[in-house]
């Protein structure tokens, strides 16, 4: 049901999530992939980034920082190549990506490489990756703590684990305006916009089943990670949760 869901949206993903968000979700992204602090040589995994935009803006950052070393740095002294894997299970969103790829200037870039495949059951190699990002992905995979054990096993000692997800509001005023415009509005612009009623009404009530912050920092925990913390943002609309692998 789910890759129905998003196969339907994604020629509209970005749009939607414009019009959704009020833009707001592109500052999210930013602050995702700013306390991710990328480098140049970093070896990274965007797990349900289809769409590219967590990973264009990785590689944005990497590149401008390759560019004020270069000034100093012969570029042969930078040994490690960076490799940013965009890693989906659907294969439309994925497409979408590649062909906003195309459009940023980065068709040639060695660096992104797209996979096809399942957060619960990643191809990647142990111990491989410095980074691990998913942004408005977690929610709606079948077995949550599957997703976080595989990101505990493919991430080093040391990796960064990273994620983005809407969440749950406690303020009660606030609350209440956001359950209206989540039930009534969201939908009603998904069938307006994409024609696609149904499917924004399930990303809709999906943010209702996730597991609360403090519940899912506890999952983060339990598969391992330590250090683990995460940030409100816009009262709890969504938040970031991280931890460390030691």
């Amino acid at each position: 049901m789910v890759g129905n869901v998003f196969s339907n949206v994604a020629s509209n993903y970005d749009l939607m999530n414009d019009l959704m968000s009020a833009g707001l979700h592109r500052l999210w992204k930013d602050r995702l992939v700013s306390k991710l602090n990328p480098f140049p040589g970093m070896k990274h995994l965007d797990v349900a980034g289809g769409t590219g935009d967590v990973a264009f803006r990785i590689l944005e950052i990497i590149n401008s920082v390759k560019h004020r070393a270069m000034q100093d740095v012969l570029e042969d002294n930078l040994h490690e190549e960076t490799r940013i894997f965009v890693c989906d299970i659907n294969p439309n969103m994925l497409n979408v990506g590649k062909k906003r790829a195309l459009e940023r200037g980065f068709g040639e870039e060695k660096s992104l490489i797209w996979v096809e495949g399942d957060a619960e059951a990643l191809t990647f190699e142990d111990n491989s990756m410095d980074g691990y990002t998913i942004a408005f992905g977690i929610r709606n995979v079948t077995h949550i703590e599957k997703v976080l054990a595989e990101a505990y096993r493919v991430l080093k000692r040391g990796g960064r684990f990273l994620c983005l997800e809407l969440s749950h509001v406690e303020v009660p005023i606030f609350k209440e305006f956001y359950d209206y415009y989540s039930f009534s509005i969201i939908p009603a612009i998904g069938e307006l916009v994409a024609g696609d009623r149904d499917s924004y009404q399930y990303l809709v009530e999906s943010i209702r089943r996730f597991p609360p912050q403090e519940t899912f920092a506890s999952m983060i925990a339990d598969a391992g990670f330590q250090k683990v913390e995460y940030e409100n943002l816009v009262g709890g609309v969504v938040s970031i949760h991280s931890g460390l692998k030691l």
